[in-house]
């Protein structure tokens, strides 16, 4: 049979709405399937849903008002007819007679005026032809292929859907997975409690739901996915509980038993936004930006060919904190997921094997739990980290190129007399690789932290105070420059500062005068001494 071929719109699914029959027809999709799905699940099935009533609706406008003419079909005189194999050409029957013809049992030869004017002969009433299958219109260039769809518009249909699902109340949401209300399996406050005292016992380490149904007795004969999923929901909508599973994995742990550095910003990483002009910032700025991997910058990196390891320089907030930056180059090596704003995973020493707990706090943009391991390996800010995935889902390798200690010449962070910083040039022991722009060693961190508060309680203007920085590092080379790099690391020292705010003032003030490659001296100024 000849098929009719769908032609949709060419913007059909850029434009497309979500209606309320397709929410309808999602619902009744779960209450069948009885398994919490994906948004992405559910728009392949809503695609393939699209297809099929825009194919359903064409084959009835093609049709009118006409019967579509099928050989097994008895009809009468006075019937319209429609007839797909002849390009959906209609016609009415004008006269029927019993067929003659040995081979065949019965049959009816129908006459058909067709609307040309002409007159055809058409057989009813015959059980066996390869016209009696009635199908719908296929595809002619792919327009309707559902792979091809999900691909293509994939991304921007889940974003629709997964907005039209939260508008409404009768499906809910856990771990990604839509799920109808009225299906949830009742969990009371006995069933949580019991979980509670589960993960108590566990003494933070989190864990499956599967872990938890053992003692979390739901009613007998409860399909376990619905019971799993209503144990779930239940414990998403109680406070006490914490959702910290990377994308295909239910982990939960109890909120107060999760680090301080995770429930709240480490002070040192806190940041209060500094006014700038991003668009004074030059290319070669702009680029080093990118380089620096600070959480905090709003930098895009174009998709390309996925890295397999990425190296970093500590700055001193994440030096001291015990953390790793999110940044956009990053970004890929830690877990993500559907919902849960702090992900616990495992950080394995590339070195040793040894596995840490690690936790993703995914709002602020930071990786928590490397402060014994940076200590264990002498690091200091400005040391190299190298971060590749690991083996496993949920594990990822971290490594210092660690030697033997040797006496080098580094900045120094030193707080002098008067409370103020002074950098020095002065032989430190060094265990790893470190960045040249970006180390600092700090031999004395707990009165560094007195200045970091004396700065944040002062509210010293940021303009002087990166004035006073920059004077004290140009003295340390005798053409009295001083990188931009260089510059960065040593205000965050006293104050968590992205590269943006700092590179627009070095780009706008007059006594920051740019002398080639990313060096600036300081035009003499009447600025306060640090």
């Amino acid at each position: 049979m000849m098929n009719v071929p769908l032609t949709l719109p060419a913007d059909y699914w850029q434009s497309l709405t979500i209606k309320k029959r397709d929410i309808e027809f999602l619902h009744t999709h779960l209450f069948e399937v009885e398994t919490p799905l994906t948004v992405t699940e559910l728009v392949t099935v809503l695609v393939e849903e699209r297809i099929r009533s825009e194919k359903e609706s064409l084959l009835k406008k093609r049709k009118g008002k006409g019967k579509l003419y099928l050989p097994k079909e008895h009809y009468q005189t006075g019937d319209e007819l429609a007839f797909p194999a002849l390009d959906w050409q209609k016609g009415q029957v004008t006269a029927v007679r019993p067929g003659v013809n040995p081979e065949v049992e019965s049959f009816d030869v129908l006459t058909v005026t067709m609307e040309d004017g002409s007159e055809r002969l058409f057989a009813g009433g015959l059980a066996e032809h390869r016209l009696n299958e009635e199908k719908v219109p296929d595809d002619a260039d792919g327009q309707t292929d559902p792979d091809t769809i999900v691909r293509d518009y994939g991304a921007e249909l889940e974003q629709k859907l997964d907005a039209a699902l939260k508008d409404g109340d009768e499906l809910v949401r856990i771990a990604g997975r839509w799920f109808p209300r009225a299906l949830l399996v009742d969990v009371n406050a006995g069933h949580l409690n019991l979980a509670e005292a589960v993960l108590d016992m566990a003494e933070g380490e989190p864990l499956p739901t599967e872990a938890l149904m053992k003692d979390v007795e739901l009613p007998q004969g409860v399909n376990k996915n619905l019971g799993e999923f209503s144990l779930n929901y239940a414990l998403q909508e109680d406070p006490r509980f914490d959702e910290v599973g990377p994308v295909g994995q239910v982990l939960w742990c109890l909120e107060r038993l999760e680090p301080d550095g995770v429930r709240e910003v480490p002070a040192f990483l806190q940041y209060t936004p500094i006014e700038h002009d991003r668009t004074a910032l030059t290319k070669d700025m702009l680029a080093l930006e990118a380089e620096l991997d600070d959480e905090l910058s709003e930098v895009d990196i174009a998709p390309g060919k996925a890295l397999k390891e990425v190296v970093i320089s500590l700055t001193y907030p994440h030096w001291r904190a015990g953390t790793l930056p999110i940044s956009a180059r990053v970004r890929s090596f830690f877990p993500t997921a559907y919902e849960s704003p702090r992900i616990r995973f495992t950080l394995i020493d590339g070195k040793t094997g040894q596995k840490m707990p690690g936790w993703v706090v995914r709002e602020n943009r930071y990786v928590y739990g490397l402060r014994d391991w940076y200590q264990a390996q002498e690091l200091i800010p400005g040391s190299l980290v190298h971060i590749r995935h690991g083996d496993q889902h949920g594990e990822v390798i971290i490594e210092a190129q660690t030697h033997r200690g040797k006496r080098d010449w580094v900045r120094t962070v030193i707080v002098g007399a008067d409370g103020g910083l002074v950098f020095a040039m002065l032989k430190q022991v060094v265990t790893a690789e470190f960045d040249d722009r970006m180390v600092l060693a700090v031999p004395d961190a707990d009165a560094v932290d007195k200045v970091w508060e004396q700065t944040r309680v002062s509210g010293r203007p940021f303009e002087q105070l990166v004035h006073n920085i920059m004077r004290e590092l140009t003295k340390l080379t005798p053409q009295g420059h001083v990188h931009a790099q260089e510059l960065y690391s040593a205000v965050n020292i006293v104050r968590r500062c992205p590269p943006a705010p700092l590179f627009s003032l070095l780009a706008t003030k007059p006594w920051a005068v740019h002398v080639g490659d990313l060096h600036f001296r300081l035009e003499d100024s009447d600025g306060e001494e640090a």
